[in-house]
C-alpha cells in the first residue's frame, strides 16, 4: 500500500453565458470527469477552490460540488486574476485531495473553450455527455431527503 498525499486536481470549463444554470451544469460536468477519472471520494478531499473570470457572477460554481455530494468539503469561490486577452467565461478548480496516486497519475481536466489554458493536459478519452449527465442526475437524486412512507 502506498503513503497518501495531498494532491492537486486542475480542471476548467467554460460557458456560453453568465447564466445560473449553465455554470451549474458546466461546473457539474467538470467535477464529474474529475471524480471518474481519478476515482475521488467525497471524504478523501481536503477542500476545493473554485474561481471564475470576471463576466461570471449568476451563481457559485461550488454549489455545483454541493449538488454531487461533497456536503462536508470545504468550499471557497473567487474571481480569477483579469488579465487582458485572457480566456472569459472561464470556471476553474483546484481540488486538494488526499490520495495514494502520484502526480504523474492524476488526470486535470480541461473542457470546451478551456482546453486552450492547458492543451498539454487535455488528451482525455470521448466524452459521453448523456452518460455523464446521466450519473450526475444520479449523484443529486442520492441527496434527496426521503419521502414519507
Amino acid at each position: 500500500m502506498g503513503v497518501m498525499m495531498c494532491r492537486g486536481v486542475r480542471g476548467a470549463t467554460t460557458v456560453e453565458a453568465n447564466d445560473r444554470e449553465e455554470i451549474l451544469q458546466a461546473t457539474r460536468q467538470l467535477l464529474a470527469l474529475m471524480i471518474r477519472l481519478n476515482s475521488i471520494h467525497p471524504e478523501d478531499v481536503g477542500s476545493a477552490t473554485f474561481t471564475v473570470t470576471k463576466d461570471l457572477d449568476a451563481e457559485f460554481p461550488a454549489l455545483a460540488a454541493r449538488q454531487l455530494g461533497w456536503l462536508d468539503v470545504p468550499l471557497l469561490c473567487g474571481y480569477e486574476i483579469s488579465v487582458p486577452g485572457s480566456l472569459g467565461c472561464c470556471i476553474r478548480v483546484l481540488v486538494q485531495w488526499n490520495t495514494e496516486r502520484s502526480q504523474q497519475e492524476i488526470q486535470h481536466v480541461y473542457l470546451r473553450e478551456a482546453t486552450r489554458l492547458r492543451p498539454d493536459l487535455c488528451n482525455l478519452p470521448p466524452v459521453d455527455l448523456t452518460e455523464l449527465e446521466t450519473w450526475i442526475a444520479g449523484q443529486m437524486e442520492k441527496l434527496k431527503p426521503a419521502t414519507g412512507r
